[in-house]
């Protein structure tokens, strides 16, 4: 299971990989954490990366994807991964692409988690977190607690699920998804999900779709061609119905022809039944005449 997840924040991806993560065993890979990962562990790329961050500056994409390569050679990543907040554009798909068919790991699905705006605005001016254990609730759902169940945390809130700030993230995520959609679609491993609903109706969805063969490009630019191919093949049976319709009727007429010819050809003719009655008669007339001649002679 190689896969890359796609959907708006408050979409509930986080969520559900982690029920992937917990049910097949492969790691959640989330940019973000690496980052902050190599930053605390002050490896190579985290101190690099912390040098740009303190400056105020993007981390690059190179420092991502190392971060990245590093991550997928550790031990547990060897029968797959889920891939969280990486790529963000087509640019980072395609490096992404070129790392991963490097190291032998090319992607099986991208999974497009789907959910209406409303509900993302919901979601995301309700969502509060654990500062301790990272569990992530709904205000709705907590009636009225402002703790961790788990552990008894003070849950916060975090700065961008504030409903200032929600819309221009939500703004900026479909800017830089759409060209994500449309790479993952040419090269057949997009599979879009219905992301509202009960957690394990969900759950299911995306287990179905992370399990399902990948579809090369290829084979859907045959398909295309066979539904084309197809379309004409009827239009030609469409035109050729008359044609097809009017041999048919010539048939028909050579064979009432036939039966009318043969019915003629075996029918006596008017000389041919005179004869015949003739025959007959004198035969009629034959047989008393030699009756008699046989009763002279006794």
């Amino acid at each position: 299971m190689r896969i890359v997840l796609l959907g708006a924040p408050g979409s509930g991806k986080g969520t559900q990989a982690q029920r992937l993560q917990a049910k097949y065993g492969v790691p959640q890979i989330s940019s973000g954490d690496l980052l902050r990962d190599a930053v605390a562990r002050g490896t190579e790329l985290g101190l690099k990366a912390k040098a740009v961050m303190d400056a105020g500056q993007l981390v690059s994409d190179d420092i991502v994807l190392g971060l990245i390569r590093d991550r997928l050679n550790r031990s547990d990543a060897a029968g797959g991964f889920i891939l969280d907040g990486f790529p963000r554009n087509s640019d980072q798909a395609n490096a992404l692409n070129a790392l991963l068919n490097e190291i032998g790991q090319p992607l099986d699905a991208v999974l497009l988690l789907e959910v209406r705006r409303t509900t993302l605005l919901e979601r995301l001016a309700g969502r509060r977190v654990c500062q301790k254990c990272g569990t992530v609730y709904n205000v709705h759902s907590l009636n009225g607690v402002t703790t961790c169940p788990r552990d008894g945390t003070e849950l916060y809130q975090r700065p961008d699920d504030k409903e200032e700030v929600i819309a221009k993230r939500l703004e900026v995520y479909e800017k830089q998804t759409q060209p994500l959609i449309e790479h993952y679609s040419k090269l057949g491993l997009l599979r879009a999900i219905a992301g509202e609903g009960e957690l394990e109706q969900v759950f299911e969805r995306m287990e179905a779709a992370a399990l399902a063969k990948p579809v090369p490009a290829a084979a859907v630019k045959v398909t295309a061609r066979r539904a084309t191919k197809k379309s004409m093949k009827r239009a030609k049976s469409a035109t050729a119905a008359p044609k097809k319709a009017s041999s048919v009727a010539k048939k028909s007429l050579k064979r009432q022809a036939a039966k009318v010819g043969r019915k003629k050809s075996t029918s006596k003719s008017p000389q041919a039944s005179a004869k015949s009655t003739r025959k007959t008669a004198r035969r009629a007339v034959k047989v008393p005449v030699r009756k008699k001649a046989a009763r002279r002679k006794k």
